[in-house]
């Protein structure tokens, strides 16, 4: 692993299917060099006074998708720090263009076993409510990997230890030569 930590100039974006680790790995990424972390979901909720279960109940995935699209253009709009997206925002063509144009945006992927493993400790996924986690990732993975094939970088999120994969971020990021 590089020494040198990269110094960045615009927030750092994770995207990918649910449990390929955008929030643990941000975390750790965002310690690591010397920045601000933030979860979109999380700020989703505190926006919305609701949890996304319950958007998702109310307003449907298309009205939990619009206000996850404003809630990210603030995020990324203010001081550089990494940001943890939820696996579906990178879809909207109006956040993808917005990521891809002022940020760094990171594609954590991982096999669908793997995610259905780390989906399986939490209950708390709309999509995945009452159904199969492996067949709906499956599913979700053939829609929307094109769309995160876009992602400046892309990063494997195997079973490795969580500091290996945050390893393999920072050198892929101290080699990136993306553009203003």
């Amino acid at each position: 692993m590089t020494n040198k930590l990269p110094r960045l100039d615009r927030s750092i974006v994770l995207v990918g299917l649910m449990g390929a680790g955008k929030s643990t790995m941000g975390k750790r990424l965002a310690r690591r060099l010397g920045m601000d972390f933030v979860d979109s979901d999380d700020e989703i909720e505190v926006a919305a006074r609701h949890k996304i279960s319950e958007i998702f109940d109310r307003f449907g995935e298309a009205g939990f998708r619009d206000g996850e699209r404003r809630v990210i253009a603030r995020l990324v709009g203010g001081a550089p720090r990494v940001v943890a997206t939820g696996g579906g925002a990178f879809l909207n063509e109006q956040t993808r263009a917005l990521l891809l144009e002022h940020c760094i945006v990171i594609w954590l992927d991982a096999d669908v076993e793997t995610l259905a493993r780390r989906v399986a400790r939490s209950d708390h996924r709309p999509l995945l409510r009452g159904k199969d986690a492996a067949a709906v990732l499956r599913e979700l993975a053939i829609a929307r990997n094109p769309y995160y094939a876009e992602a400046h970088l892309h990063i494997k999120s195997h079973s490795l230890p969580q500091e290996q994969t945050v390893d393999r971020i920072v050198e892929a990021l101290a080699g990136w030569r993306g553009t203003s």
